[in-house]
């Protein structure tokens, strides 16, 4: 365990180029899939800013629309420059961090938390920053929504599937979530939509989940 009560946060958030993302919500959402995948990122970063303990976002993407829109609510944008899927844009979006702000602590975090409450937050980095690296394993349980590295530590996140192993595996602490639902409640399918719309969404999803549940065919 490390001696950090009073880490700050630099918070990495990955946005793909939303025409191609949320795959798996295509059949739900289908034209609008890109508007529903900006708007899960947009109330996630809403609460991630709204965290006492996070210093900053920063967005790696390379979609200009996802840039415009995220930066407007309050992110530091950088471009995807390795285009290599989810942990290399991590690891530069950690390189940038580091290379400005060498005193934080570095978190990367899925996009797509709508539900997620600052005060969960909060949480978690307070316990996170009492190891070198940490992780919270998804809703599901084999995944993971957030992995951070103390100030110094390597930061090498495993994001993908069985993530939650793979970090494991790494020597990261495992952080109790059970009363953090929204940190662990990623949405991949229209069932994990509707699980988080049951918790509460933000703004932004709220009424175009709604609009979109209503209008989904049954099994849907």
């Amino acid at each position: 365990m490390t001696d950090n009560a009073l880490i700050s946060w630099s918070v990495l958030m990955p946005v793909k180029v939303l025409a191609q993302a949320k795959s798996r919500l295509a059949g739900l959402a289908g034209t609008r899939r890109g508007e529903l995948a900006l708007a899960l990122a947009g109330d996630t970063l809403s609460a991630v800013l709204a965290c006492a303990e996070v210093a900053r976002v920063i967005v790696i993407t390379d979609d200009q629309v996802a840039a415009t829109a995220l930066a407007g609510i309050g992110a530091l944008v950088v471009p995807d420059e390795p285009r290599d899927g989810l942990n290399a844009a991590l690891r530069h979006g950690a390189a940038y961090a580091a290379s400005r702000w060498p005193g934080s602590g570095t978190a990367g975090l899925s996009a797509d938390l709508p539900a997620l409450r600052p005060a969960e937050l909060a949480g978690a980095l307070r316990a996170a920053s009492a190891w070198p690296t940490a992780f919270m394993p998804d809703a599901a349980g084999d995944g993971t929504t957030l992995y951070t590295a103390s100030p110094g530590v390597a930061f090498e996140p495993a994001f993908g599937l069985a993530s939650r192993s793979r970090h494991a595996a790494g020597g990261a602490a495992e952080l109790a979530g059970d009363d953090l639902p929204g940190l662990r409640r990623d949405v991949d399918t229209p069932a994990d939509l509707r699980s988080a719309t049951l918790l509460g969404l933000g703004p932004r999803s709220a009424p175009l989940a709604a609009e979109l549940l209503r209008c989904a065919p049954r099994g849907r």
